[in-house]
Parts: C-alpha cells; structure tokens; sequence
C-alpha cells in the first residue's frame, strides 16, 4: 500500500492507494501526524478512491485523526470511498461522526 499526503490550502489531504489494514496503519498513522505538526493546519481529507479495502485499523487511523484534530477545532472530510469501503465506513458508524463529500476540490472550495 502506497499513499501520499499534501497540503492544499489549509487541509491535509491524505490519499492512500490499496488496502488500509494493519501492515501500513502505524507508519500511516505517524505520516499522517507529523504532518498534522509541521503543516500547523487542522483539517484532514481522507480522499478514499484508490482504497479497495480498510479493516478495523485502517478505521482506528481515521478515528484517531478525527480526534486529535477536532479537539484542537479541525474537521475530517472523507471522499471517494468506492461501494466496499463506503459499506464498511457506515457499518463502523464513522460517517455520522464525519462529512462525506463529492471531491477533494469541492471540500477544499467550501472550507477555503
């Protein structure tokens, strides 16, 4: 599993490629977080597009970003999850604590 993360405006926007399981979350999980340092921006986007699977890590990575950035007042964004994802991520009940939107670019233009 590959994925990049970047910085467009003030997001932190993370594309993984692949599957989200236990062999990547923990360098995910650090990627993710010492760019959440280094950029000083509070809002993430999941773009999900690329993701063919996500396990109950690949969640907990989701969830434990939600929480470190809303508590200092971010929000999370997810998009591009395809049908298996989307069904995971609703059955977890991740998509009533997060917002799902069409792209990247719109979640970008809305909270610029």
């Amino acid at each position: 599993m590959n994925y990049t993360i970047k910085k467009e405006n003030n997001c932190l926007v993370v594309a993984p490629t692949g599957e989200i399981d236990m062999s990547i979350t923990d360098a995910l999980r650090r990627d993710v977080d010492r760019a959440l340092e280094q950029s000083q921006v509070y809002n993430i986007i999941f773009d999900l597009a690329g993701v063919s699977f996500v396990d109950s890590s690949g969640l907990g990575v989701i969830l434990g970003r939600y929480k470190k950035v809303s508590a200092a007042g971010g929000r999370v964004f997810l998009t591009g999850a395809g049908p298996q994802v989307k069904k995971v991520l609703e059955l977890s009940g991740l998509l009533t604590l997060l917002e799902e939107h069409p792209s990247v670019e719109y979640i970008i233009s809305k909270i610029s």
